[in-house]
């Protein structure tokens, strides 16, 4: 056996045997006769709630006793040898700290509320019947020491004595104990509870010193401030320190508020949302010293006569909110001054607004910095308004979801939006409480930009997509009315259709008039559904009034003045000229809003918002701001933010902006530059991407539904072509923008032409598959008729055998493929169909499968080598088709392709094609296919049939 440790035990032992036994008469001669009668006042239940924990501690730290003591006891009764562990005081240390803590906290919080002056009071005539019981427990006790001192004296000495007998203990076992583990845990054990020893001093001081400032205050403060375990840190009484001009009389720092008393009144201030600022930025009087004190919503000074008396309160004020921020006192209270480090001056906390401002009543909870929600938050208002998301500053800047209650209704619009400085801007989406949303920019709270607004309900649903400015309808936009089945198209002011505008009917009707504020003014033009044109005037419901010239497709003009008088339905006095007996494309072909929208003021909202990120460089934390477009539902837009301000995976990081920016650089070269456009053009991440895909919207809703109409092609066309030109022109802004950064000359400016012909050589081919089914189908439409004509003869000739169509087609026989055509049983040579240039037909078929023009150019250069290559097979030697021999064979594959849509298809490769291609072996195969398709569309079949059938017989 150790036998340092088995006398520390028996110390110990008869130590602890002690202490219960002078706890044991504390409870039976002094808590129990005060426990057994209940104060009736409020403010005596309010101290009796109080002593009844004060008790439950004492009887923990007696119970915690009694346990040590018997297992220190039974230790000594056995043979087995002792060690550390057996010392229950070191190896359980941190439960007997605690509870030692708890009890004398709890203790000062009675100190604090005048308790042992309230019980004494209550039981005066029972205390002084008793008088030598106190005096068991206290030496110096006389007939002039008051009972509540007794009382205060009895309740904690007897306690703090046995601490300084395990200090005691403890030390003198230290002295004895070898180098080693168990010394190590000794000796931190011994500073432990050395520890203790400060702390309670501390504690005690402080709680004396709080009770006599209540002593001092009157009961309006006292009754107002008063709380059982807040305890008074420094007063400006004792260290004087003075606050900004006529703002207090005095000052009392506590562990939880800063009090600043001026007359009868005061303010106090949260600790852990007060900052200090050494740096006084404001100019004070000669000899002064001055602190900044920053709160929430005020700002005021405090100021000291000289440099030390400053640094103290600083330190003090300093450590009081680090504490109140960890929500625990220190351990012991207060180190060796210039200890303990600075409050952070991030801080996580809730406050309400008090003072007049737009945050007045309103509860924050969030970060804050300096005195100002600073980083992620939530606003809630009284009447019912929310606001979650990132503030600078002191308002809301960044990302943030934003709800206020519609005035009676109970439904809320919810704002989803970028915040800059304390107001809407950039992107966002608003689900307003009465079933439209708004997708689209703002600007200081009001929608500004580009817009999409949407009503979604049963009633008068609607679409608008366009330009607003001060939150109304302006510039350039698309109105969509669904009960109605009509598409606007044109411009606006103030939220009215003004000006120049197209109306596109769910029949196929549109017209073109100008407006003043929602009405018709002044004639227009109207294309009817049976191809006839109308100019003049014409009412809401389309009805012919006034003078007015009308041109039917057959060629017959109509011109005169009409009238439409009730129940004698249409009249019409002028003169009807059908001198011009013939189709007119000009009629049934006239294209609309050519001039009155000229495409570079189409779209204008969507152009800046990327063209003003260029300028601002590119920020990061911008970029979804003036980017967003692309993002159309809420569920997007979370990601969105998830993807800018979370740790993002390596897939992505290629698009993060400054590696944009960097990868610009690095694929200057045509192909490069053609690949990496490629990607970036898919991607809903890269900025060019996300203008696309906002444009492609902007297309959509003019040109897919009610839009597809024929009338609308060449806006359509030429809209395509310029976005290829302003897509062209943003990665350009982006290359300067990066090789600025990187400190490098930007190359020359190109000149227009050079600027247009990459755009369509580089960038048109790429973002066509976005507007292709809207496109092809203006197409499909502005050619029916050719198409319906051409279709009907391919179905003509589909009934020819190969032989019979070679033949009817004037093929030269030399060039006829006969061993391609492999007879099976009970079959003719002459009877065999589609086997003849079975792969230049394949091949030509493939020209549906693709939206690039010149892939498609491609695909007819690959058919017309097909055709060549058997003919060469066919003849045995390498042949060169002359234009006589090709158009026949050429039309052949045509009619066997059986092609729909082809003069479609035709129009536009030859409106899109790369200019470079004009004239070279492209253009010249596009001419022949193009010569094909007009002679099967007016060949007159069933003639010649006849003819070749009465030739033959």
């Amino acid at each position: 056996m150790d036998m340092c440790a088995a006398e520390a035990t028996a110390s110990l032992l008869q130590v602890e045997e002690t202490f219960s036994a002078c706890l044991a008469r504390i409870d039976a001669l002094i808590l129990k006769p005060l426990l057994q009668a209940e104060p009736s006042d409020p403010k005596g239940k309010e101290n009796f709630k109080l002593f009844l924990l004060l008790n439950d501690l004492f009887q923990a730290l007696w119970n915690l006793t009694e346990e040590n003591y018997r297992i220190l006891k039974q230790k000594c009764s056995t043979s087995e040898s002792f060690c550390i562990q057996d010392i229950y005081t070191v190896w359980k240390g941190d439960l007997f700290l605690s509870l030692y803590i708890r009890y004398f906290v709890t203790f000062a919080n009675y100190v604090v509320v005048h308790g042992f002056e309230h019980a004494t009071k209550s039981k005066s005539e029972a205390w002084k019947d008793h008088k030598a019981v106190l005096k068991q427990f206290l030496t110096d006790f006389t007939s002039e020491t008051s009972m509540s001192l007794a009382l205060y004296t009895v309740l904690h000495k007897p306690i703090r004595d046995h601490i300084e007998q395990y200090i005691l203990l403890l030390t003198k076992l230290h002295e004895v104990l070898k180098e080693g583990s168990e010394k190590t845990v000794v000796t931190s054990a011994i500073k432990e509870y050395v520890k203790l020893q400060s702390f309670i001093s501390q504690v005690l001081d402080e709680a004396c010193f709080t009770k006599s400032l209540w002593k001092s205050l009157g009961y309006k403060f006292t009754d107002m401030l008063c709380v059982p375990e807040r305890r008074l840190l420094e007063d400006s009484k004792n260290l004087p320190i003075s606050a900004s001009t006529n703002r207090s009389d005095r000052i009392l720092l506590f562990d939880d508020v800063l009090v600043l008393i001026q007359g009868n009144s005061f303010q106090s201030f949260d600790l852990k949302l007060v900052w200090v600022d050494e740096n006084c930025r404001e100019k004070s009087a000669p000899g002064m010293y001055g602190l900044r004190i920053i709160t929430p919503e005020e700002t005021f000074f405090l100021f000291a006569k000289d440099p030390q008396m400053k640094a103290v309160w600083q330190w003090k004020l300093n450590q009081a909110v680090r504490q109140a921020l960890n929500g625990k006192r220190d351990f012991p209270l207060w180190g060796k001054t210039g200890e303990g480090t600075e409050p952070p001056s991030c801080r996580f906390f809730t406050y309400v607004f008090r003072l007049e401002g737009k945050f007045k009543s309103a509860s924050y909870e969030g970060e804050w910095h300096w005195g100002k929600p600073h980083g992620k938050g939530t606003l809630k208002w009284r009447d019912g308004r929310n606001h979650v998301g990132d503030f600078k500053e002191g308002l809301e800047h960044g990302f943030g979801i934003c709800l206020v209650p519609r005035q009676s209704e109970d439904r809320y619009d919810c704002y989803k939006c970028h915040w800059y400085e304390g107001k809407m801007r950039g992107y966002g989406i608003c689900e307003y409480g009465n079933d439209m949303v708004y997708k689209g920019y703002f600007k200081d709270n009001v929608r500004q930009g580009f817009g999409i607004l949407e009503k979604f309900s049963a009633e008068h649903p609607f679409k608008y997509t366009g330009q607003w400015e001060n939150d109304k309808k302006n510039g350039y936009g698309v109105w969509e009315d669904k009960d109605r089945g009509e598409r606007y198209i044109g411009t606006w002011l103030d939220d009215h259709k003004h000006g120049q505008g197209i109306v596109v009917t769910q029949s196929g009707v549109c017209y073109q008039r100008t407006f003043h504020a929602d009405k018709m003014v002044g004639s227009g033009i109207l294309l009817l559904e049976d191809d006839s044109v109308y100019e003049g005037n014409f009412t809401e419901d389309l009805t012919f009034v006034g003078k007015g010239k009308l041109s039917f497709a057959n060629g017959f003009i109509l011109e005169g003045t009409f009238t439409n008088k009730s129940g004698q339905g249409l009249q019409m006095h002028g003169t009807l000229n059908t001198s011009n007996e013939q189709l007119d494309d000009r009629i049934t072909k006239a294209q609309l809003g050519l001039e009155e929208f000229p495409v570079e003021k189409r779209w204008k909202g969507i152009y800046d918002q990327f063209l003003e990120f260029i300028h601002s460089g590119c920020k990061e934390e911008t970029e979804e701001s003036f980017t967003g477009f692309h993002i159309q539902t809420s569920k997007e837009l979370r990601k969105s933010q998830e993807y800018l301000f979370c740790q993002r995976g390596t897939e992505d990081v290629s698009w993060k902006i400054e590696d944009i920016l960097e990868d610009l650089v690095q694929h200057q070269g045509l192909e490069s530059l053609q690949s990496y456009l490629e990607k970036a053009l898919k991607s809903s991440l890269h900025p060019l991407g996300k203008l696309l895909k906002a444009l492609a919207i902007a297309f959509q809703a003019t040109y897919s539904g009610i839009g597809a109409n024929r009338h609308l092609l060449t806006m359509a066309q030429e809209e395509v072509k310029y976005y290829a030109k302003k897509i062209w022109e943003f990665y350009q802004g982006l290359l300067h923008l990066a090789l600025e950064q990187k400190g490098q000359l930007p190359a020359k400016c190109m000149d227009e032409d050079t600027s247009d012909q990459k755009a369509c050589n580089v960038v048109l081919p790429l973002i066509l598959p976005c507007f292709y089914p809207e496109l092809f189908m203006l197409y499909m439409l502005y050619h029916e008729r050719e198409d319906d004509l051409y279709c009907q003869g391919i179905m003509d000739l589909s009934l020819f055998p190969d032989i019979k169509l070679l033949e009817f087609l004037d093929v030269q026989k030399h060039l006829w493929p006969l061993k391609d055509l492999t007879l099976t049983t009970n079959q003719r040579q002459s009877l065999i169909k589609d086997k003849c240039f079975l792969s230049a037909t394949e091949c030509l078929q493939k020209l549906i499968t693709t939206v690039d023009p010149r892939e498609k150019l491609v695909i007819l250069q690959k058919t017309y080598e097909e055709i060549e290559s058997t003919v060469s097979r066919v003849v045995d030697k390498d042949y060169k088709l002359p234009m006589d021999d090709l158009l026949p064979l050429l039309m052949y594959v045509v009619s066997r392709a059986k092609i729909q849509h082809l003069g479609a298809e035709i129009h536009l490769i030859r409106d899109l094609m790369e200019p470079t291609n004009r004239g070279g072996l492209y253009d010249f195969l596009l001419t022949a296919l193009e010569s094909c398709y007009e002679h099967i569309r007016r060949i007159r079949l069933h003639q010649r049939e006849n003819c070749h059938v009465t030739h033959s017989s």
